[in-house]
């Protein structure tokens, strides 16, 4: 099993590359000379019912199986430390950028979201305030529930209730955008097989505890292998693969407005659609039923039994999907569907300052330029890169693929200079390793990169509102990840 490739290979690969897109790719990539993460990990697992947790490579891997409650109650259990902790980030970002109190969060939860959700699901939920409560952790199911809504409540909701309330002096926020992705099949792969990667695009607040790779074992549907967020039932960020073949990401719609407060909850159906998905209209069917607006994403999926990728742009009036067999799919937070761009969002796609146009652009040099040649090695170096083709100049900013909000003094329209927020994770897979059911992931940022919080605080005190859960953010390994996974127990 492979824990870090080799610089010397990545370096021998970097210079078969040059010249081959725009941007100089092997400076993108040249890696960091910060030492890896420091974190201390446990050689130890820990063990609740079938379930199971251990720490390597910067991530905490967890086996979860059995009847929706007991996978709850494991995953509380087993991250009951780590749900605390995230739980007090949420809470507070959540609260500090709308405004509101965090009982508003917990009313929207149990009124609007709780009684649309699917009772398997709700089992489950529950199962995870039961496990944290016999852990010692007093969260309660309005809590939890709003904690695995933190994206859409804050960030579609609350920008649709206060338009539709007029509510005087309320923050008027952009959608954030998150993350950066390509799906490729065909004759642009090296072998032909499908070829996915994703880095996970946030705040630092959420992005250092976004850790987590779930190997999940439900009682129906298919068996899911994904990234997630402690106390989270979906992915969030959505980078997965199940037995069914179906191979997952996605990026959210930038500049996005909408929300239907009669829908449900967008990670339950993308919980749902990850766990009972066979097929690409499987997935598309599943995401379409109650669809709240909530967390719009361009959905890039691939079906490693037919080699066949699509991308499903999921707005809330309009929807599209556009599928080949032989050519790929980029996301970088553009909505493509001109309908969705004129009635759903205030997108601008010819202003080439943007990041999501300037991230596109750059997705198709890479991507045409190495048509043929592209495996996971080479996705690995697609993410760490930081060539902005907006000023033609490599460096680290908010436009590029390898995201640094914080490296960027630039104001933009939902952002403020210098934001802690960008790449926090990347992720890649193929056809192969689907198969298998399993990926390789680096926790951090995929350039290598670390963040220093006291540092970044110190030259930033503006942000000093976020030193209560504020940390760092070290880069560790590539680091495969695979279903039944265990670790070496030390010789006693």
């Amino acid at each position: 099993m492979r824990l870090l490739r080799p610089i010397l290979a990545i370096s021998l690969l970097l210079a078969q590359l040059a010249g081959a897109a725009p941007g100089n790719l092997a400076s993108a990539a040249r890696p960091s000379s910060a030492p890896a993460s420091q974190a201390k990990e446990s050689v130890y697992e820990t063990t609740q019912g079938k379930g199971y947790r251990f720490d390597r490579g910067g991530w905490i891997y967890v086996h979860l199986e059995g009847a929706p409650h007991d996978i709850g109650y494991q995953h509380g259990y087993l991250l009951a430390p780590e749900i605390a902790d995230a739980f007090a980030a949420v809470r507070l970002e959540a609260t500090h950028n709308s405004g509101r109190d965090w009982g508003f969060f917990r009313r929207a939860a149990h009124e609007m979201l709780w009684p649309k959700i699917d009772p398997e699901y709700q089992a489950e939920l529950q199962g995870i305030v039961d496990g944290l409560q016999a852990n010692e952790t007093k969260l309660d199911l309005d809590d939890v529930v709003a904690l695995n809504a933190f994206q859409e409540l804050a960030d579609y909701y609350v920008p649709w209730l206060d338009a539709r309330t007029r509510t005087a002096n309320a923050p008027r926020p952009e959608t954030p955008g998150h993350c950066s992705a390509f799906v490729a099949t065909g004759s642009w792969t090296k072998d032909h097989q499908i070829v996915m990667a994703h880095s996970n695009w946030t705040s630092y607040m959420a992005g250092e505890r976004w850790r987590i790779v779930f190997d999940i074992v439900p009682q129906s549907g298919y068996r899911v292998l994904m990234e997630g967020f402690p106390g989270v039932i979906a992915s969030d960020d959505d980078f997965g693969v199940n037995t069914g073949g179906l191979m997952i990401s996605e990026t959210t719609i930038g500049y996005f407005h909408g929300w239907d407060p009669n829908g449900k909850a967008e990670f339950v159906r993308a919980r749902k659609a990850m766990q009972y998905a066979g097929s690409i209209d499987d997935f598309v069917k599943i995401m379409l039923d109650g669809n709240n607006g909530g967390y719009a994403n361009d959905w890039l999926l691939g079906d490693r039994k037919s080699g066949e990728i699509a991308r499903f742009e999921l707005g809330l009036k309009h929807t599209k999907v556009w599928r080949t067999k032989d050519g790929y799919y980029s996301g970088a937070n553009f909505p493509s569907d001109p309908d969705v761009i004129k009635d759903e969002t205030t997108y601008d796609p010819n202003d080439r300052s943007l990041g999501p146009n300037a991230r596109k652009i750059r997705w198709d040099q890479l991507l045409n330029g190495n048509k043929g040649k592209i495996d996971t090695s080479l996705a690995e170096i697609f993410l760490a890169d930081h060539f902005d083709t907006y000023t033609k100049k490599e460096g680290a900013n908010r436009r590029t693929l390898c995201g640094h909000y914080d490296a960027t003094s630039e104001t933009v329209p939902g952002s403020t200079p210098y934001n802690p927020y960008g790449a926090v994770s990347g992720k890649v897979m193929d056809s192969k390793m689907a198969e298998s059911m399993d990926f390789i992931a680096r926790m951090g940022h995929p350039c290598g990169i670390n963040f220093d919080a006291a540092k970044f605080l110190g030259e930033h005190p503006e942000y000093s509102w976020q030193s209560p859960v504020l940390g760092d953010i070290n880069a560790g390994p590539w680091t495969e990840f695979h279903i039944s996974e265990h670790i070496a127990q030390p010789a006693q």
